[in-house]
């Protein structure tokens, strides 16, 4: 065992010049880190985001939702609409995304648990990916969205009835004669929750190593 993981009876880490702290400091990293790489995982088999398309002739709506990497709900039906404006269908948008993006965010729930296991800065850096991955995500969808809503075919059959478009990323808004209703799902806020999470625990893992540099610098001292 390592000078300063030696343990007292009373749950206490004596650090390498003596001093005490408490066992909790050492092990609340560890929890809240174990956590957010859990979150991460749960979000790959939970809806991401959903847009629900109204209209006169479609009362029930129809609805496309996106998981991490595919594209569920009514499909056929919206892609049967989009063919009259000469759009691509549906599963072509983001298609490079949903093929890399499974194992993407195993990738990253798997670095958060690797900081726990690294006891300086590096550990920040291997967490990285996964606290900016929510923003990148829904940047990543707003390019999406645009793309898709300026590929309108001028030569279609409904190519002059309507303007180009870019869908709300939440929220409602207006194509054409339908009203749409995007809203963010269950697996972008385990995301957001994980990110969050990861940053508490890296505050909590500065703060419990830092303080045994400093006992090794002030033991080396003596």
């Amino acid at each position: 065992m390592s000078r300063w993981l030696s343990i007292d009876p009373d749950l206490k880490v004596v650090l390498p010049d003596g001093t005490l702290r408490p066992m909790s400091d050492y092990e609340w990293p560890t929890v809240v880190l174990m956590l957010a790489s859990l979150l991460l995982t749960i979000s790959l088999f939970v809806p991401y985001w959903s847009l629900t398309m109204k209209a006169p002739q479609y009362p029930q709506g129809l609805k496309a939702t996106l998981y991490i990497n595919r594209v569920e709900g009514d499909v056929a039906e919206i892609d049967g609409l989009n063919h009259y404006l000469g759009m691509p269908s549906l599963n072509e948008g983001g298609k490079i995304e949903r093929q890399i993006s499974f194992l993407a965010v195993v990738v990253m729930a798997s670095l958060v648990l690797a900081a726990v296991l690294v006891h300086n800065r590096w550990a920040a850096l291997l967490a990285l990916p996964s606290i900016i991955f929510p923003a990148l995500f829904l940047a990543d969808l707003k390019y999406i969205l645009y793309t898709y809503g300026h590929s309108i075919d001028p030569q279609s059959a409904l190519g002059q009835a309507i303007k180009p478009f870019t869908p709300p990323i939440l929220g409602e808004g207006k194509i054409g004669q339908f009203v749409t209703l995007a809203e963010w799902g269950p697996g972008l806020y385990l995301t957001m929750a994980s990110s969050l999470l990861v940053i508490f625990g890296l505050y909590l893992h500065r703060r419990a190593y830092r303080a045994v540099a400093q006992a090794r610098k002030r033991a080396n001292a003596k």
